[in-house]
């Protein structure tokens, strides 16, 4: 924190300085008023501190986005671009997404987004700035996810932002006019910090027990994967042993469909978002980003939260806290123990367990699927360093869970590589078909109708709590006395698939997944804390557990009963003013007393899909 303050005044003296000698202007791309065909894409904030605009066409280019600025004054102006030629890692060439910067209808010569190997700021070309209030429009010229991070006016040349991101970051708020210290937005008895399935449940369930609840979601959509924008469907089961009323809340906000990769209605975001509108006692930031916490010993004292399209930033302090992140970001940014990867068999003794332990991971699933127009219908020629023919194209209509990539790499420092290596193949493949395929009638009529670009992660750091949930535990139904959310799927583990391999040695995209049946399981409540972050519960994917046997806890009913055991825990600590190590310690009968009672509304028609992962039965 203090590095940064250093950052901030020198930059603001610097600026000062500065402006004596020449004017500047800094325009943040996902700030524009009007998005046009672009999206705000903010999956890799954590990297390079801020979100983009991109160009998500499935190769047909998107509408322009545009904003008026003003001036502080008229002249000549140098414009730079902060951009990334995205398929730079597989092609050596010109790269897919370029774009142009149009000033008042003046389009500036240099195509952007074509060339480097980073993000880096790019040199767009000169303007004449006659009137001080003027019109910008980022201009798409492929669909093929050309992306703009930021703008920047100088009357001095070659005289550009840093790139590196703590000092960018404190170069933005100079530039920007933010204030140095966030907006105090309030106290409350619980801050959730993710809003998919289990932070929604964990929000609700909190809520309906009394306490005052912030929901902060980076996006503008609740339901994480069961959003429109990543469509996977919810697995696993509600209404098990031992504590059937659990997961009930999913009865009220889950959809009525089920199924991977379906049109958009299929997700029913408007039924999550009344749901937690409906709740008197949540207050829900959309679009917040959490990048910083505060600390007073071993507990958060508060979070620092930026929203994805303005910059403001706000702070929310609680007593209490909730990882609902999937990654285990507060977690993280708090110190708390976590792991990532696959542990070697000696260190729990877990059958499935590789003999040495590694980075490996479940990957990431980009999914799409095409619809028949019942007419021909063009798809450009992509080719950018993956090729594609007749033996290793995959010859389908869409593309599920089984389009996975990354497993071999970072969850989380790789991720935006992780995505962009999704949207390469899908577009690579499809390429192949309606071009290049012999038997193209079977997609000259098809085009590409929906691609995500929102991707959906399946692992990455897993928060220790005190207890890690083992493989032994579940398949020996080691039953504990904090026995609680009950885990109903397989323990399912996906491997790169060897067929994929053979074709694409080193850079697979196809997954497959091995299935281990159990006995519906109840997670011990200690597996929900952090061992070593005296207030944060977590729920979901990055809860206390190793990575074999985060194969059976991952999908999202189960999440979702996490959830709803973290709320009633939240009210409870917030009834006899203790810690989440406090319930286990000294409360386990009242929590057990909520969890048989549960917090939905009861009578509602069971709307479970999908309910496969298959187990050995009912124990």
């Amino acid at each position: 924190m203090k590095t940064q303050k250093t950052i901030f005044l020198f930059l603001f003296l610097f600026s000062l300085l500065f402006s004596v000698q020449a004017s500047d202007l800094f325009i943040e791309a996902e700030s524009f008023s009007k998005k046009g065909g672009w999206v705000v894409d903010q999956q890799f904030m954590d990297l390079m501190g801020s979100s983009y605009l991109m160009a998500h066409g499935m190769g047909a280019p998107v509408k322009d986005a545009a904003t008026v600025i003003e001036f502080s004054s008229t002249g000549r102006y140098y414009v730079y671009v902060r951009t990334y030629n995205w398929t730079s890692p597989w092609s050596k060439g010109d790269g897919a997404g370029k774009f142009k910067v149009i000033i008042n209808e003046e389009e500036l010569p240099v195509t952007l987004g074509a060339t480097g190997y980073k993000w880096e700021w790019q040199k767009a070309g000169e303007v004449e700035i006659q009137k001080k209030q003027v019109e910008i429009r980022l201009q798409d010229l492929t669909g093929f996810n050309g992306r703009c991070d930021a703008l920047y006016f100088t009357t001095a040349e070659n005289r550009i932002p840093p790139d590196e991101t703590e000092a960018l970051a404190s170069f933005r708020k100079v530039k920007l006019h933010l204030s140095e210290k966030p907006l105090e937005k309030g106290d409350y008895d619980l801050v959730v910090v993710g809003g998919g399935i289990a932070g929604m449940s964990a929000a609700i369930s909190a809520a309906r027990l009394g306490c005052r609840v912030a929901l902060v979601n980076d996006r503008p959509v609740l339901g994480g994967n069961n959003s429109s924008e990543i469509r996977v469907h919810l697995g696993g089961r509600i209404g098990n042993k031992p504590y059937p009323e659990l997961g009930g809340l999913q009865k009220e906000f889950g959809p009525s469909r089920g199924g991977n990769a379906q049109p958009k209605e299929y997700y029913e975001d408007d039924k999550k978002q009344a749901a937690i509108a409906a709740e008197k006692n949540i207050t829900l930031f959309p679009s917040y980003r959490v990048f910083d916490v505060e600390k007073n010993g071993n507990s958060i004292r508060a979070v620092i939260a930026k929203h994805i399209e303005t910059g403001e930033e706000i702070r929310l302090t609680a007593p209490l806290f909730s990882d609902c992140t999937g990654d285990g970001t507060i977690g993280f940014l708090a110190g708390a123990d976590y792991s990532m990867g696959r542990e070697g068999k000696s260190e729990y003794n877990e059958e499935t367990a590789p003999q040495t332990g590694d980075k490996m991971t479940m990957g990431t699933s980009v999914q799409w699927y095409s619809i028949d127009t019942g007419k021909a219908s063009f798809f450009p020629i992509f080719s950018y360093g993956v090729r594609f023919n007749d033996l290793n194209a995959e010859k389908v209509t869409m593309g599920e869970w089984t389009w996975e990539t990354g497993m071999n790499y970072d969850q989380i420092k790789d991720f935006e590589r992780i995505r962009d290596y999704g949207l390469m193949v899908v577009y690579s493949n499809w390429s192949y078909l309606k071009n290049d395929f012999m038997e193209d009638n079977r997609y000259k009529n098809r085009k590409l109708e929906w691609v995500a670009y929102v991707a959906g992660k399946r692992e990455s750091r897993r928060l220790l709590g005190d207890h890690v949930l083992t493989e032994n535990d579940i398949r020996n139904f080691v039953e504990y006395p904090d026995a609680s959310a009950p885990t109903t799927w397989t323990i399912d583990l996906h491997y790169p698939d060897p067929e994929n391999t053979k074709h694409f040695p080193d850079a697979e995209f196809k997954s497959i997944a091995k299935h281990i049946p159990v006995h519906p399981y109840p997670i011990p409540y200690r597996c929900l804390y952090s061992r070593n972050v005296d207030n944060l519960f977590m729920a979901g994917r990055n809860i206390s557990v190793t990575h074999v046997a985060l194969g059976t806890v991952r999908v999202m009913r189960t999440t979702g009963i996490m959830g709803e055991v973290v709320g009633m825990a939240a009210s409870l600590c917030k009834k006899y003013q203790t810690t989440p190590r406090g319930i286990y310690r000294e409360h386990l009968d009242d929590l057990k007393t909520l969890m048989r009672k549960g917090v939905a509304k009861k009578g509602l028609p069971d709307n479970q899909q999908y309910n496969q992962g298959s187990t050995l039965g009912d124990k």
